[in-house]
This record gives C-alpha cells, structure tokens and sequence, in this order.
C-alpha cells in the first residue's frame, strides 16, 4: 500500500515542478514584457534625442522652461530664453525637442 503511494509520487514529481514553477515564470514572464522591455524602448530613444541636440534646437526642460540652445557640451546645455536671459542646465534636463511648425 505504501509502495504504491511512493510510487505515484515518483512518478508526478516532474509534473508537480511544472505546476509550482509554471506560474511563477510566467509572471515573471509576463512583467518583463509589460514593465521592463517598455522602459528600456524609453530610455533608448531618450538617449537618442538627448545625442542628436544641436545648436539651435528649441527644446523643453523637464521643468517646462522652453528656450533655444546657444551652448552644448557633453553635460552641459546653456539655453537662451528670451533676448536677455542664458540659463544653463545639464544635457540631462532636456525633456524635449519641441516641434515648432513655420507660422505662414
């Protein structure tokens, strides 16, 4: 009677793996497509954008001041706001290239 359990047991043992861990990798699985494989899309082309700015570029910083590029270094952005006013700010603060369409 015994040997018959142990037996049963043996025998599901491989199954029982796939049913414990089946779900678990799934998940896991499941929020790497949903969470992580996104984010790393984002990231790539922020890091684009932040590598294509030029001088002369009209850009918004993630505080939402727009100005111009007048300077650009590999970490440093001087921006001019308006006729009188430089503000620098790191490459990092970029948020946007903004896209202006020509006023006819």
């Amino acid at each position: 009677m015994f040997l018959l359990a142990e037996t049963t047991t043996a025998n599901t043992g491989a199954v029982g793996y796939l049913y414990t861990y089946g779900p678990l990798v799934l998940m896991f699985v499941v929020l790497y497509f949903l969470l992580i494989r996104p984010q790393q899309k984002r990231q790539k082309t922020r890091n684009q954008m932040l590598g294509s700015l030029k001088k002369g570029d009209k850009v918004v910083t993630i505080g939402g001041l727009h100005g111009t590029i007048m300077e650009i270094t590999d970490d440093i952005c001087v921006l001019r706001v308006n006729d009188a006013t430089k503000m620098t700010f790191d490459r990092s603060a970029i948020n946007a290239v903004s896209q202006t369409t020509a006023k006819e």
